[in-house]
């Protein structure tokens, strides 16, 4: 039964990389429930610094995400409706075109929106790579995060 307990763990650790790409895989959600399932079914033994550092970690990606997507489009000079079309962009482009999809939807949702908005090509370009900067720099980040977790569990677990 660990054995199988273990690939759904592991299975969940994978899935949470490829949320980094898919948005729609809850990626840190998947990370939590494979500490949880080997807490609540293998081993109670997950230390109080490592639920600790997850929790940590957990508040400091979803902040780093929306920090870096903020910055960067704010500093492109991005509209509100180049945010929300961003944002709209990314979920739409899980579905076309993946994986190449994710990056290029949203850049030309963006482009568009803020064209729409009278912006200047050269304004509404310089938004739609800032908003392409922002969702590398987030998911880089994200990526990071996410690993340090799954080596925060790895090493508690094998270590104690």
């Amino acid at each position: 039964m660990d054995i199988f307990l273990w690939i759904i763990i592991i299975a969940c650790f994978v899935l949470s990389f490829v949320g980094l790409i898919y948005p729609i895989i809850p990626s840190v959600v998947l990370i939590w429930l494979g500490v949880v399932l080997y807490y609540f079914f293998i081993s109670a033994t997950v230390s109080w610094w490592s639920w600790g550092t997850f929790i940590l970690l957990t508040i400091v990606l979803f902040l780093t995400d929306y920090l870096a997507n903020l910055y960067f489009v704010e500093r492109s000079g991005g509209t509100k409706w180049g945010i929300r079309a961003a944002t709209v962009g990314v979920i739409v482009g899980c579905f076309v075109f993946p994986p190449f999809g994710i990056l290029v939807v949203p850049f030309l949702l963006v482009l568009v929106t803020e064209l729409v908005q009278r912006k200047t090509l050269k304004d509404a370009l310089k938004v739609a790579l800032g908003t392409f900067i922002a969702f590398l720099s987030g998911t880089f980040a994200k990526a990071v995060f996410q690993l340090v977790m799954i080596i925060v569990f790895l090493v508690d677990v094998f270590l104690n």
